[in-house]
């Protein structure tokens, strides 16, 4: 008898058809995609994960949640173990952490949340309103320890990076850090970077979004530091860039079968990327999504290629 969960990740696969080369679903569903080392640990992850911001978030809000459940079963039945969450991203921890709870698989996820009781313009945080998030998080996932817990958006770290800190040193999270996604404040996070010992850190990333390579994903590196990609598709940006543009036949060099594939390989191909997490509600592009970490990657030649090949494209 065909299982539920074998039920979603086959019917998945069976949509994913058309984006996934035959060796490239075989890779997935037998677990070969690629991981990468935590600089801090060695603990290797999956470098294609799940993100529960945009898409996720709304549909976290509304009235039938239940595609969240395929997606999230989707992932861990295809090699994924990475998701991505945080206080701020509305009903995106609780509903994930009720269908996780559900499933009983509270332990097969690597879960990456937030804290931030500054809010996203900054000022003093409240102590006691960030502890209380944190506890939200404990009780929603039903885990201890909570795998990695970040301040969001740099969020008064003298008052709430040592929070995250103490919960490491008492062992209730595994990895601390701190995210950023705002351009003015790269140098800020470099900062922090430099002087604080982080496990990892948040930020924004694209073909068409290349900032960070400059200087935050090789001080990453120097560093021994994480990153976590949240945006390789610009968010819509890129699919507004690329809307009726066929894929370059030379993609096929690198396996790209689709454009998300593109732009993930794209990210990836730098060492310092740890995992990429971009949102999805749906089975098939969480599949499609995966396939940017079977295969090869694209060397220098290659990302300078495809670079040039989306600036070439009008500007969303």
């Amino acid at each position: 008898m065909t299982s539920r969960r074998d039920f979603i990740k086959y019917s998945a696969l069976s949509a994913s058809a058309l984006s996934l080369s035959p060796s490239m679903l075989s890779a997935i569903e037998s677990g070969e995609i690629l991981k990468r080392a935590i600089p801090s640990s060695g603990e290797e992850l999956p470098a294609v994960g799940l993100g529960s911001s945009a898409t996720f978030s709304r549909m976290a809000r509304s009235d039938d949640a239940t595609g969240l459940r395929n997606v999230l079963t989707t992932l861990l039945d295809n090699a994924g173990t990475v998701f991505d969450t945080a206080q701020g991203y509305g009903a995106s921890e609780e509903v994930a952490g009720q269908y996780v709870g559900e499933l009983g698989l509270q332990d097969k996820l690597f879960w990456a949340t937030k804290f931030n009781a500054a809010g996203r313009g900054g000022g003093r945080a409240d102590v006691e309103a960030a502890r209380a998030q944190i506890e939200d998080s404990f009780r929603y996932f039903g885990k201890t320890p909570i795998d990695c817990m970040q301040v969001h958006n740099l969020g008064d770290l003298e008052a709430q990076l040592p929070i995250a800190k103490e919960l490491k040193q008492d062992g209730r999270v595994r990895y601390i850090g701190t995210t950023n996604t705002r351009p003015q404040r790269v140098g800020e996070l470099a900062d922090v970077m430099r002087n604080e010992e982080l496990d990892f850190i948040g930020l924004d990333y694209a073909v068409d979004n290349r900032g960070a390579a400059e200087e935050l994903l090789p001080l990453a590196q120097e560093r021994g530091i994480g990153v976590f990609v949240y945006a390789p598709f610009g968010r819509t940006r890129l699919w507004s860039r690329v809307k009726g543009v066929d894929l370059p036949e030379w993609a096929a060099e690198i396996g790209v079968n689709s454009w998300a594939q593109f732009f993930i390989k794209y990210v990836l191909a730098h060492p310092a990327v740890t995992v990429v997490t971009p949102a999805t509600t749906k089975p098939k592009n969480m599949l499609d999504n995966l396939g940017g970490a079977v295969g090869p990657l694209p060397d220098a030649a290659m990302q300078t290629r495809m670079a040039e090949f989306v600036d070439a494209l009008p500007s969303a």
